[in-house]
């Protein structure tokens, strides 16, 4: 989803190239003024017959135009001399003092501007996913989610982690997600789910304790290091708890003893680049499947396989006969390939905005 982020906002007053321009304006102007205060100084020196510190105070009062007086009188060469470095310096100075200006100033507007429309863009956001911590595990959730089309916000306090946030265009909050106000700010109260995935364990657990206080209907994943973590996690409301280490150890020996259903995981991995995916869908109120058997699916263009549906009030039901009959609110994990995938997921949708539709295909 295209979504404009602070860095736009600035890019919007100077693109990079400007900056870059504005910059090289700068450092000419820097520049110029320590080679005048090279040259005047050794001017001064040589004709005037001053001592270094008086050359370098007349020097530095001309370049000023602070106008205090000679040192010393002046001969017609020095008075040629201090006239040509006046008028060179008074320029160059005026130059770079107003470049320093234009900096400063298009700095702090664009800045401003930035966290305005920061603001204006975590205000209108609904049913986003608020990722909490932006380390290798963050990083992956968050650039998976990015590519599937869900709208996201990051919270993170390093700065170097705000830098490359502001680089990837995504709406972010450079602070810590155990601040007061942080998750509020970050559109908490209307967020799908939030993953509590820092390095702490002991903030994990308090963003899950205020998310669950914020919200109550919110999804809470989390991530964990220990096994006491893990429990207290689930204790603090989190639904879904994940250790990476464990994970990655389960892998490998998944690798080891059924490398056949590893391949076929990564198969229908998203991203994967195949043309088979793996996805849940959900029928909606509105949806023309509700009623609907699973061996009529392929007249309605979804070819898929349903691998297992989740009911709201019973337990997952693997491998459905294909007499089953689709409910509101169930859960299907379907397998096919992707156009057949897509056109379930509209199906159990239901109708939708032709507006809605085309943004969130431009999204995709």
């Amino acid at each position: 989803m295209a979504i404009a982020s602070g860095r736009s906002a600035i890019d919007s007053i100077a693109s990079d190239r400007e900056r870059r321009q504005l910059t090289r304006r700068l450092s000419v102007g820097i520049s110029v003024l320590l080679a005048l205060v090279g040259i005047g100084t050794l001017g001064f020196r040589w004709l005037a017959q001053m001592s270094w510190i008086d050359a370098i105070y007349m020097t530095v009062t001309t370049l000023a135009t602070v106008g205090y007086g000679e040192v010393k009188p002046l001969d017609p060469a020095a008075r040629v001399f201090a006239t040509l470095f006046i008028l060179a310096g008074v320029g160059a100075t005026l130059y770079t003092v107003g470049v320093i200006a234009e900096f400063v100033i298009a700095g702090r507007i664009g800045e401003m501007l930035g966290r305005r429309a920061m603001e204006r863009t975590l205000t209108s956001l609904r049913d986003h996913v608020i990722v909490c911590g932006l380390g290798r595990l963050g990083s992956a959730l968050a650039t998976e989610l990015a590519r599937s089309g869900v709208p996201i916000v990051v919270v993170d306090e390093d700065p170097a982690v705000c830098e490359r946030i502001a680089d990837s265009g995504w709406p972010f909050l450079c602070a810590s997600a155990a601040d007061e106000g942080v998750l509020e700010r970050a559109g908490i109260a209307h967020a799908r789910a939030i993953v509590a995935a820092t390095g702490s364990e002991a903030v994990n657990v308090f963003v899950a304790l205020a998310a669950r206080e914020a919200n109550g209907s919110i999804a809470i994943h989390a991530r964990a290091e220990t096994a006491s973590g893990a429990r207290r996690l689930r204790s603090a409301g989190a639904q879904s708890v994940v250790s990476p280490h464990a994970l990655g150890g389960e892998r490998l020996a998944q690798a080891i003893l059924r490398p056949a259903v590893v391949d076929f995981m990564q198969l229908t991995a998203p991203g994967s680049g195949t043309e088979i995916d793996l996805e849940e869908v959900v029928v909606a109120a509105a949806s023309p499947l509700i009623g609907l058997r699973i061996d009529e699916l392929a007249g309605r263009g979804a070819r898929v396989s349903v691998v297992a549906i989740k009911r709201v009030a019973a337990p997952l039901a693997l491998n459905p006969g294909a007499d089953t009959a689709l409910e509101v609110g169930d859960r299907v994990v379907v397998i096919g390939d992707r156009d057949s995938v897509r056109r379930l997921a509209d199906l159990a949708a239901g109708p939708v905005d032709p507006h809605a539709r085309a943004s969130r295909d431009a999204a995709g």
